[in-house]
């Protein structure tokens, strides 16, 4: 069923608002690292967001969350966030992207909320997406269908580079391997990680970051919420649905066949020019530095972002510990 692009028009303060949301659930959950209990650090980030989700003075209804009502208790598809005072918002939540990180004390890790105004967000069920992607140099450049030596040639001269000054992250899973491989012939170099599609989709919008894209199989959750972003910061992100076992390929079916083979665009995945994407790091990644406790507090790391106005503010904030 198509979705019509929302002229809505949402406060200005709800970023900042949703700043402590994020803020607090990277504070718990980085109290988990490297404890090697990653449920554990995942519980404590849903329960702080939730807590805080519900001092905000909005109307949200999760879209994109912990799974379905009967597989989540907090912050599942469906459920009602906020005061119930004030503008009705659609919410993509991930509590702890890249939980295992935290468990093992790897790289990547954030909390992570991008809103829309109601009936914005396309509500993605819990699968896999191939995807492709890039900064605003490369926005229009790029197709998922085009050969990889293709992709990697038109990117790097939309980047004003050579093809061997290109490099692709990849996440490093079996599945990629001929991925990897077709990278490497097309001249581009391969910068591997083992979790985090968000944040290493972001970077390739960072002037300072060496990603010039994401490329391959990964989470629909994250390509939802890197989407937002990505409107955010002119970049763009194509994807469509590659599901991996029976309950992905059945929920698929139950879409139907236009759209298990629809390509879509950041646009199609945020209905709205009013997106906000709202991060704070729990441990040091591309986008925000994690969590760092001091004797009498507790610094955070954060990445504040508005599709209108356009607007990414990175923010350190200094909380009594």
């Amino acid at each position: 069923m198509s979705r019509k692009r929302s002229n809505i028009t949402l406060p200005t303060h709800l970023a900042l608002d949703f700043l402590f949301v994020t803020e607090q659930a990277a504070i718990a959950a980085s109290r988990w690292i490297g404890r090697g209990d990653g449920k554990a650090a995942d519980k404590a980030a849903v329960d702080a967001m939730r807590t805080a989700f519900n001092k905000v003075d909005f109307s949200g209804e999760v879209v994109i969350g912990e799974g379905e009502k009967d597989e989540a208790p907090e912050l599942f598809v469906g459920e009602k966030l906020g005061t119930g005072r004030g503008f009705p918002i659609d919410i993509a939540v991930d509590p702890l992207e890249c939980t295992d990180s935290v468990a093992y004390g790897r790289p990547n890790a954030l909390a992570v909320i991008a809103t829309g105004p109601r009936g914005s967000i396309y509500k993605a069920f819990d699968g896999y997406m191939e995807k492709i992607a890039v900064g605003p140099a490369a926005r229009n450049v790029i197709e998922l269908d085009m050969p990889v030596r293709t992709v990697v040639r038109k990117v790097a001269r939309a980047l004003g580079k050579d093809a061997k000054e290109v490099t692709v992250a990849v996440l490093d899973r079996a599945r990629h391997e001929k991925l990897i491989q077709e990278i490497r012939e097309a001249g581009a170099r391969v910068r591997l990680f083992t979790d985090g599609d968000v944040a290493m989709a972001l970077a390739a919008c960072l002037p300072e970051s060496p990603i010039d894209m994401l490329m391959g199989i990964g989470g629909s959750t994250e390509a939802v919420l890197a989407a937002a972003a990505l409107q955010c910061m002119g970049g763009e992100l194509i994807c469509r649905w590659k599901p991996t076992d029976k309950r992905q390929t059945e929920a698929l079916q139950a879409l139907g066949n236009r759209e298990a083979k629809k390509i879509f665009s950041a646009k199609d995945l945020i209905k709205s020019d009013e997106v906000t994407f709202t991060a704070t790091g729990v441990i040091d990644g591309p986008l925000a530095n994690g969590v760092v406790f001091e004797e009498s507090a507790v610094i955070t790391h954060s990445v504040v972002m508005s599709s209108k106005p356009r607007m990414v503010r990175f923010i350190k904030t200094k909380h009594a510990a």
